[in-house]
Formats: structure tokens, C-alpha cells, sequence
């Protein structure tokens, strides 16, 4: 009996070992949760098996809850590798040292933020925000998440620059969806006026006759910034191999399976530098977003 517990501790020891080993090799990213989170499992699960398959190792997407829980799990390197937005991608690259934006999206060099209203609010569209001023005024905005670049940053910049205001200043009443997706439920429902939303989301939904356009309509659209970005921790060498993050580089810039590209909606990734993101970096300093 003594030997059988025995062998029972050491039969249990090794697989504890043995799943510490396969952890340790586990190459784990995450992404910001900027729309529905059934939406985003789909996606990166998808992305994980072309990346495992590429690498030939075990890759593994974990989600999580909120933009701040992102930045936290690539700092604490609970994450190697994630898809942040441009201004949660300045934040983790100053708290990770070493840490590389390595590919964006096509679409994310010249990226745009949505204003989007209720048609009940009879707001009318124009080229430029000012000339909506006396239409904004007093009505209720809704941006997205509170880190969201094009959800928050880049939409309240416009605002601060263009009507010499603070948001909370300007319009009667501002909320903080928590995605893209929300907002624009949101002021489809007419819950909000007003609301700041990804370009890519609206040009998505609409496409997938999700757009109520009776509802809610573009109002403004904003000058292009740079934005999404695949951000790379600078030690992934050390931990899986000489190469390694040239090659996670590599398979992303090579990733073409239609079906994938479609999901986030990118027509395809080209390389990115952290220097891409010193536009963003300005701004949230500038609106006090960033220290």
C-alpha cells in the first residue's frame, strides 16, 4: 500500500511538472475587448491556430474584461504578444521596456473615428465639426471604452480642439459605452444623441445588416490617425528561441486566410514601428489621458 502511494505521488508530481513544462512553452496573447466578446473568442481562437501552426509551438488567446486588464496581463507577462489599440499599445510599450509594435492592420495607418446620432435628433451631416456646434451642443455623447483610441482619445481631442470645451463641459451628459459595438446599439436606441465610434465597426455592422440606418446615421468623420497594432514583448527570445519574435513578426505579416482577415475587418497586416504611435502618444499627453 506504502509503494502504491508512493508511485501515486510520483505519477502525480511528474504530471504537475509536466504541465509546468507545457505552460512555460505556452505562447499566450490577448486582445483589447473592443466589441462583443463572442465576437473576439471567435476571432483570436482563430488566430491562435494559424499562429501555433506557423510557430510551431503551443499558442493560446485568453480574453479578458476590460482595456486596463489587457495593459496589466502584458505587463505582468501573463501575455507575450497582444492586439492593442494605439493609445492601450503607447501605455504597455512605456511599462514593458524593450517591447515592439511589430504590425498593424492596412487599415490602421490612416485609421478614423465615427461620430454617429440618433436621427430623431435631426442632426445633420457635415465635412467639418465646427460647423455642428450649434447641433452638438447640449445634446448627450457617448464615447466607448474609457482607453479606447478611437473610442475616447482621438473623438475627445476633436472636441477639446474644435469647440474649446471639455466634453462634460459641452454636451449635457457623456458616457463611457465599453465597446464599439455597445455604442452603437446605444445610440441606435436613442439612449445617447451622440457617439464615438471605430470606423471599421460601423463599416462592418452596416455591411452585415446589422445597421438599423432609419435610426442612426454618420454625422462627421474624423481626420486619420494611426491606431490597432500587434505589440510584442522584447524577451520573447530569451524564453522561446533566438528569432523567435522575427518570426511571430513574420506570420503575422504573412497572415492572408480571407475567413480571418474578414473577422477583424483588416484586408491584410503591414509592419509597424513604435515610432508610428508618437501621434497618439502627443495627443494623450496633450488632453492629460497620459502622464
Amino acid at each position: 500500500m506504502a509503494l502504491n502511494l508512493i508511485r501515486k505521488l510520483t505519477l502525480s508530481s511528474f504530471l504537475i511538472f509536466a504541465a509546468a513544462t507545457v505552460s512555460a512553452q505556452t505562447f499566450v496573447f490577448t486582445a483589447i475587448p473592443d466589441e462583443d466578446e463572442t465576437k473576439l473568442v471567435e476571432r483570436f481562437r482563430g488566430v491562435a491556430d494559424y499562429l501555433s501552426e506557423q510557430l510551431n509551438v503551443d499558442v493560446r488567446y485568453i480574453p479578458v474584461k476590460s482595456y486596463a486588464a489587457a495593459i496589466s496581463a502584458f505587463r505582468n507577462n501573463q501575455v507575450q504578444l497582444a492586439w492593442f489599440g494605439g493609445l492601450s499599445g503607447v501605455q504597455a510599450r512605456r511599462l514593458v521596456p524593450g517591447s515592439e509594435a511589430v504590425a498593424q492592420g492596412v487599415e490602421d495607418e490612416a485609421f478614423q473615428t465615427y461620430f454617429i446620432a440618433n436621427t430623431n435628433t435631426g442632426i445633420e451631416p457635415a465635412e467639418e465639426l465646427a460647423d455642428l456646434k450649434d447641433q452638438l451642443q447640449g445634446k448627450t455623447f457617448t464615447f466607448g471604452s474609457k482607453g479606447s483610441t478611437s473610442g475616447r482619445l482621438m473623438p475627445e481631442f476633436y472636441v477639446r480642439d474644435t469647440f474649446d470645451s471639455k466634453p462634460e463641459d459641452f454636451f449635457s451628459r457623456v458616457g463611457f459605452s465599453g465597446n464599439h459595438t455597445r455604442t452603437l446599439r446605444l445610440v441606435e436606441a436613442g439612449t445617447y444623441d451622440i457617439g464615438a465610434l471605430n470606423f471599421q465597426v460601423w463599416e462592418k455592422e452596416l455591411a452585415d445588416g446589422n445597421v438599423d440606418t432609419d435610426a442612426v446615421q454618420v454625422i462627421w468623420k474624423t481626420p486619420t490617425y494611426p491606431d490597432y497594432q500587434w505589440t510584442i514583448r522584447g524577451d520573447v527570445d530569451e524564453r522561446f528561441g533566438e528569432g523567435f519574435k522575427q518570426r511571430v513578426t513574420e506570420a503575422l505579416l504573412n497572415l492572408d486566410n480571407p475567413e480571418l482577415l474578414e473577422s477583424f475587418p483588416r484586408s491584410g497586416f503591414i509592419p509597424a514601428s513604435n515610432d508610428d504611435y508618437e501621434p497618439i502618444r502627443k495627443t494623450a499627453e496633450e488632453i492629460g489621458i497620459l502622464d
